[in-house]
């Protein structure tokens, strides 16, 4: 590619955008292979009734995918995007056979292993290369589109294999499914994906924004925009982890059967899916941080009000209320992010920031675990809504609004506003 012909925006890429959303769609789909129907085969094929021994594939899913999230976003400007991308992929072969063929609980988690490094290279790098590609004036729509796809392929291959679990079983038809994402995910990036280096060139050539002293600490916590929204990534995914185990296993203790927790539990995927379409636009018009608590605020309220939901009906209001809450913050943790670092620092910052929320997944599954084994399945929920309403406070009261636009900002003083550290 020549680099004079190299232009920043979603309308003069959108070829090459729409192929990435395409195929972090099929990203999204691998996890939706387990998100229902896991749990159960850890009762009913392997025995297992402690609730942290069963969630153990989510550990090891999250731990894995979030050290990925870390060296995808180092090794993003030294191998290339594209590379990262189809790695992941071949990566991500071996788990559905893993799944169908498991003869022990080590196989699930061997699965869980390949799959977290996968995901971690192939959600990473499409969203790097879709921020790549827009410049800063689409942002928020564009990580909009891209969690769309990736959360509704999730929400509709978890309804999916829970309606194939319930009348075929649960090995090895739902899993069949997954074979199919892998090679067509595989075949898409290998042989249409153009890397972004020369978007990423462009951009750094006007951009204002000033460069972290220490990207891991900055992004970890110092900042207190980027420490802010990473804080709230990890307890995001903490309560999703909880979601992904403890809900099927919740929703079967109040007397719902696989059918209808398949439909409850793949309808807070479906409305965060949805609901970004519309969300990831709002954070290119208003401000983050509102953006941010009112998102992890009606996730901690929605959670608590499952204490004492028992009806289906009240099942997916309070599913569709964390999707809506999900969906608000999803997008603008990647935008945001984006707005306090610059060009050459940001994939870095966002595996960092990756990182971090991602390992939400596995504390989110101990937490759950080891508080449901010991008090039962309505404590974690009272402990973890309640966390997730306290990482709201930190949004609100630690943040701050930063200008519409802050890759084109040249005043000084405004640098140092949406710069804190």
């Amino acid at each position: 590619m020549n680099g004079s012909k190299v232009q920043l925006g979603l309308k003069e890429n959108w070829k090459q955008f729409t192929l990435l959303v395409i195929i972090n769609a099929f990203v999204g789909g691998m996890i939706g292979l387990e998100r229902t129907i896991i749990p159960q085969i850890a009762e009913a094929d392997f025995g297992m009734a402690a609730k942290t021994a069963i969630l153990s594939f989510i550990v090891v899913f999250g731990v894995t995918k979030a050290i990925t999230n870390y060296y995808t976003g180092a090794l993003a400007n030294r191998f290339g995007r594209k590379n990262l991308l189809v790695a992941g992929w071949i990566l991500a072969l071996p788990v559905p056979l893993l799944l169908i063929y498991a003869p022990s609980w080590n196989w699930i988690i061997a699965a869980n292993i390949f799959l977290g490094i996968s995901q971690g290279l192939t959600w990473s790098s499409t969203v790097v290369m879709k921020i790549d590609l827009v410049g800063d004036k689409d942002r928020g729509f564009a990580m909009g589109l891209n969690e769309f796809a990736g959360y509704i392929a999730l929400a509709a291959i978890a309804f999916i294999t829970g309606w194939i679990a319930s009348n075929y079983g649960l090995r090895p038809y739902p899993f069949y499914i997954g074979i199919v994402l892998g090679v067509i995910g595989l075949f898409l990036s290998w042989l249409f994906v153009k890397d972004t280096h020369h978007h990423v060139k462009l951009e750094a050539t006007s951009s204002t924004i000033p460069q972290l002293k220490n990207i891991f600490w900055d992004t970890t916590w110092k900042h207190k925009n980027l420490g802010s929204i990473t804080q709230a990534g990890l307890v995001n995914n903490l309560n999703d982890g909880m979601v992904w185990g403890l809900f099927p296993m919740l929703l079967l203790s109040k007397g719902f059967d696989l059918h209808e927790t398949g439909i409850i539990v793949a309808t807070y995927p479906a409305v965060w899916g949805l609901g970004q379409l519309y969300t990831g636009k709002l954070a290119d018009k208003y401000c983050k941080k509102t953006l941010l608590f009112l998102g992890m605020f009606m996730q901690g309220i929605a959670l608590l009000g499952m204490i004492w939901a028992n009806s289906f009906s009240w099942f997916i209001v309070l599913s569709s209320v964390l999707g809506i809450g999900t969906a608000i913050v999803y997008p603008t943790f990647l935008a945001a992010i984006s707005d306090y670092t610059h060009p050459d620092q940001r994939p870095k910052s966002i595996g960092i920031f990756r990182l971090w929320r991602d390992l939400g997944y596995a504390i989110g599954a101990i937490l759950t675990g080891l508080i449901a084994d010991r008090f039962g399945l309505v404590a974690p929920i009272v402990a973890i809504g309640l966390l997730t309403v306290a990482s709201s406070m930190i949004v609100k009261f630690r943040m701050s609004c930063a200008p519409k636009s802050a890759g084109q900002l040249s005043d000084s003083k405004f640098q140092t506003k949406i710069s804190p550290v």
